[in-house]
Order: structure tokens, then C-alpha cells, then sequence
């Protein structure tokens, strides 16, 4: 479990495709402070340590992974925010975070204003009721809130302060560009509350 706070950004040095998976080492300072077999978030996809060395560590994503999230796109050369599991006792700062994507969404504009950024995304329709007025998402493993729905065009926007864009990988996100979404766990919750009560 995490909190959406990224913690560093980690550079995608080699990628070594197999039959059925891709092993990807990464490079980052944080790998110092962990071992085999840790869960960290990777632009908001938790994944295992499968190796560390200093300074580098390698993760092993599988089909479903691939399939589901932007991880397929991923290149050498790519920045990836990074967050090391929630340990008990650590302050919540964003908000509950899985680790599991639900979809993957488009960048459709960027617009830089005097107290930061405005980025719209437009995600698959039948996740419409899984947003809502200043609720909590996860884009590519960031907590933010969401400032702006626009149900016509399955639209969201969100605000990024100079701080979050700074020290994500926002500053690196173009128009086009595919996102991770994992929306709140408790609004996923509640929709599946009322499934049940409408059987």
C-alpha cells in the first residue's frame, strides 16, 4: 500500500525483453535503502524486487502488467516516479493507493498558469463513476486531486503545484503522452456497495 507521495525519480537504464515478461533495471538512489523482494511503486504500478546492486535494482513485469498499464511503452532513457511501500506508523500525506491500475488514460492538454500546471486526461467512459468533485486519483502513481470533470468527453483535470511538477515526472509528460490511473478505493468501494443492492 502506498500514499501517492513520490519519494524519488528513478532513470530506466536497460530493458531485456523475455517470452512472457520484461525485466527492467533502474537506476536510483533509493536503491541503497532496499532489498530482494520489496514492493515499490513505479509510476503508480507496484512491483517487486527482483535484484539490487548499488544504486540499480531490476523488476519483472508479466503479461497482465504489460497489458493493463503503460509499462508496454516504457523505454530506455524513461523517468519513473518512485514510492516505497506505506510502513505503519508513516504519515498519510496523499491518500490510500493500491498499486493496481485500473486503466490507462491520455494527456489531451497542458496548460501552465502563474500557481502551476492544468493537465486534462481522458479515460475510458465506463470509469465515469469512479470520479468525482475534488476526489482523490493516482496518475502514474501520484496522488492528486481532481479539479475539473468533464463527463461529455470522459475528461478530468487536474492542478500540479511547481513543487509536484519539479519532483515527478510531470515535467517530462507531453500532450498525448499515456498515463496510469488507479482511482480511490473507497469510491470503488462504495460503487460496488451499490452493484450488490441493485441485484
Amino acid at each position: 500500500m502506498f500514499t501517492g507521495i513520490v519519494q524519488k525519480i528513478g532513470l530506466i537504464e536497460n530493458i531485456e525483453r523475455n517470452v512472457d515478461s520484461i525485466d527492467f533495471h533502474i537506476s536510483t538512489p533509493m536503491a541503497n535503502d532496499l532489498s530482494i523482494g520489496q514492493s515499490i511503486s513505479h509510476n503508480g504500478i507496484c512491483l517487486t524486487l527482483t535484484r539490487v546492486t548499488k544504486n540499480k535494482y531490476t523488476i519483472t513485469a508479466v503479461e497482465e502488467t504489460i497489458q493493463k498499464t503503460t509499462i508496454k511503452n516504457w523505454k530506455t532513457g524513461d523517468f519513473v516516479n518512485l514510492e516505497k511501500s506505506l510502513v505503519y506508523g508513516d504519515a498519510m500525506d496523499g491518500h490510500i493507493v493500491q498499486g493496481h491500475i485500473d486503466c490507462t488514460a491520455i494527456c489531451t492538454n497542458i496548460l501552465k498558469k502563474e500557481a502551476g500546471y492544468y493537465f486534462t486526461f481522458k479515460y475510458p467512459r465506463e470509469f465515469q463513476e469512479l470520479i468525482y468533485q475534488k476526489g482523490s486519483i493516482a496518475i502514474n502513481g501520484v496522488s492528486l486531486t481532481i479539479s475539473k470533470i468533464i463527463d461529455l468527453n470522459s475528461e478530468l483535470e487536474v492542478a500540479i503545484i511547481p513543487h509536484t511538477y519539479e519532483n515527478t515526472t510531470f515535467k517530462h509528460l507531453k500532450a498525448e503522452d499515456l498515463v496510469n490511473l488507479e482511482f480511490d478505493p473507497l469510491a470503488k468501494q462504495i460503487k460496488r456497495q451499490i452493484s450488490l443492492l441493485q441485484l
